[in-house]
């Protein structure tokens, strides 16, 4: 049950700013991994399909031509920053807004008001248990965005819930998918380090798509960006440049590079899933050493902890496990739980605490002590932050950019190198 503020809150909102989003095409979409990456794309498509267009994600906030970041860690903000952003969208002249949307913002009504022209489902998988007790609770809040009546619906049918959300349509329907038959297909994959290539198959046309955005994951979300914007009858030649448009999403799979001799990365993916694709998708690449740098937030489900720990034991070749975001949980207790998952995914040989496997509470030297490790060929991908402007330490918000950090930390490296030479 929900607290009666929440829809209080949300109502308040949505008449105080004018009821914005009467005024705009609205697309919402929900899932555990890929809504930040899917929107994106479809904001990108839109543009190049000739209409303007207001956003609304995790990482940032765009209006038509500006855009900026979202400073505050949350994927779908209050209802009243919601609505004032969206009265700001009408105000500049924008046709769509792409929203993020989460289960919480659902429960908690802060999307209230909103009619969604269309929906994209990414993915449901083991997240946010913490608040929603069971996955049976959290997969219904996901439904409530499919239960709104929006003209178009789209639903990836390689997630094993598809069916939940395909019955609950009422618009037009398109499916997607990797793998099966559906709508909208990706067929001739070739994957690499730096990008996708593939085809891209609807109804009526294909098309190659020469996408730079690397892994099936994102194979994923472009499948869904597309279904979306096929569904409101965007020409496939903008769908296309739309893709091809991008190249990187803050925080999400993004090099940084300060002329090193090995790739490094930050992502921002904290669930298990989301990691398990990740390094899936990355190791089949990596010509050397594959290093990881992990931990988990505090006062969230504790469950998933010892999962990731596991996962990162089972491709890695060195693990580092640290500090993420506490808020009011023992640090070193988070680290621990996540690393006693560690020599689990471990099968073919032993893992050995102070070779190839770290506990460091300091984010910092975590960080530095994986970029000091990778030598030529290596990959060192660091996962939980991803764009964020800071770190919850208790009450306090800690300023923290992980960007920032990881090219702070290889330019003392390569001035090192340059100073050896």
């Amino acid at each position: 049950m929900v607290d009666a503020s929440h829809l209080l809150r949300g109502v308040l909102a949505y008449y105080l700013f004018g009821m914005a989003p009467k005024k705009l095409k609205v697309i919402g979409i929900t899932g555990t991994n890929g809504k930040t990456t899917s929107c994106y794309l479809v904001a990108s498509i839109l543009e190049k399909a000739g209409f303007k267009v207001g956003m609304a994600t995790t990482t940032n906030f765009k209006v038509g031509s500006k855009e900026w970041i979202n400073k505050t860690n949350m994927t779908t903000m209050s209802p009243f920053v919601l609505q004032r952003l969206m009265r700001q969208m009408v105000r500049a002249g924008c046709q769509y807004a792409v929203i993020e949307t989460t289960s919480h913002a659902i429960c908690q009504y802060r999307n209230w008001g909103i009619n969604y022209l269309a929906v994209g489902m990414t993915n449901i998988t083991h997240e946010h248990l913490d608040y929603h007790k069971t996955f049976a609770d959290y997969l219904r809040a996901k439904l409530r965005l499919f239960q709104g009546k929006p003209k178009i619906s789209v639903v990836n049918i390689d997630d094993p819930n598809h069916d939940k959300f395909t019955r609950f349509t009422t618009g037009r329907l398109l499916t997607y998918s990797k793998q099966k038959r559906a709508d909208i297909m990706a067929r001739k994959v070739l994957s690499a380090v730096n990008g996708t290539i593939f085809t891209l198959v609807t109804p009526t046309v294909q098309t190659t798509i020469d996408f730079h955005l690397p892994g099936d994951f994102n194979v994923s979300n472009a499948l869904c960006a597309a279904s979306i914007c096929y569904g409101l009858k965007v020409e496939i030649k903008d769908i296309k440049r739309g893709l091809e448009g991008v190249d990187n999403v803050p925080g999400r799979l993004e090099k940084i590079d300060r002329g090193q001799d090995f790739v490094a990365m930050i992502d921002y993916a904290h669930s298990p899933d989301a990691l398990e694709k990740l390094y899936g998708t990355l190791k089949p690449n990596v010509k050397g050493k594959m290093i990881v740098v992990l931990g988990s937030c505090g006062d969230r489900d504790k469950s998933k902890r010892p999962i990731m720990g596991s996962i990162a034991g089972h491709f890695a070749d060195i693990v580092i496990i640290t500090d993420e975001e506490p808020y009011t949980e023992n640090p070193r207790e988070i680290i621990e739980q996540v690393a006693g998952g560690v020599s689990k995914g471990r099968k073919d040989k032993k893992i050995t605490e102070g070779e190839d496997f770290f506990k460091i509470s300091d984010r910092r030297e975590a960080i530095r002590k994986a970029l000091r490790l990778a030598g030529r060929g290596d990959l060192v991908i660091i996962t939980g932050m991803g764009a964020q402007e800071y770190r919850v330490e208790g009450s306090k918000k800690v300023p923290w950019s992980e960007r920032k950090v990881v090219a702070e930390e290889l330019e003392k490296i390569t001035d090192k190198q340059q100073a050896k030479t």
